[in-house]
């Protein structure tokens, strides 16, 4: 996924690219309207973070032109006005309002949440494999070679995140975004401890395949 942040304060700039960079997202950037919708024009983004006071027109003018133009990518305004009326005009034409300062965090969720809501829905694979580890989604039933797993609903989504990022290391962070998404209001540690539960569950008798990348996360790999 593609994001264009556009913002003229080159801290807030550095720090929403960095971070969204590390969560796995393509990111371009402008500091202007004017380099917003030649960058749009150029690079097709599939969201758009968008300041509201910009040095040449605002935020809401650079979303209206992007319409007019046919760049249809959702927009999160990202700005300092954060009364009603500012709130009600950005969310009239925009797809989410987040007032600085703001949570990082936050921020990487509210992106993910508005990707889900606009993506159109994709067939999914119905049978997910790792090694000998099998989910069928059709029976909702989970095996490692003949053996039947049987989980808890938290436990079911995050093996099945795990297998559809299997041989990638999915953070924490991610995890709790994707899996509790980011109205998650409990402790950061009960990612390990769900890992804990699966791990008893699908390497009690095999050769292990869910792995901790130390200072990473997590990753669902085939022994080697």
């Amino acid at each position: 996924m593609k994001i264009l942040v556009v913002e003229d304060e080159p801290y807030i700039s550095d720090l929403v690219t960095m971070g969204l960079r590390y969560q796995g997202f393509e990111v371009v950037t402008a500091g202007s309207g004017r380099d917003a919708l030649t960058t749009a024009r150029r690079e097709r983004p599939d969201l758009v973070i968008l300041d509201v006071m910009l040095p040449d027109f605002d935020g809401l003018e650079v979303q209206r032109r992007l319409g007019v133009e046919g760049i249809a990518a959702p927009v999160i305004f990202l700005t300092a006005k954060d009364a009603v009326e500012d709130r009600l005009a950005g969310l009239a034409v925009g797809d989410d309002y987040v007032t600085k300062p703001f949570s990082l965090e936050e921020l990487i969720a509210r992106v993910r949440a508005v990707l889900r809501r606009v993506s159109p829905p994709v067939a999914a694979e119905r049978r997910l494999q790792v090694a000998d580890l099998v989910m069928d989604e059709d029976t909702h039933e989970v095996t490692r070679g003949s053996r039947v797993i049987e989980l808890t609903p938290t436990e079911w989504k995050l093996l099945w995140f795990l297998m559809v990022n299997a041989g990638n290391v999915v953070s924490k962070a991610r995890i709790l975004d994707e899996v509790w998404e980011y109205d998650f209001g409990g402790e950061a540690n009960v990612v390990e401890t769900y890992v804990s539960y699966l791990r008893r569950k699908v390497d009690c008798d095999g050769p292990p395949l869910l792995l901790t990348v130390r200072g990473a996360g997590y990753a669902l790999r085939p022994p080697r």
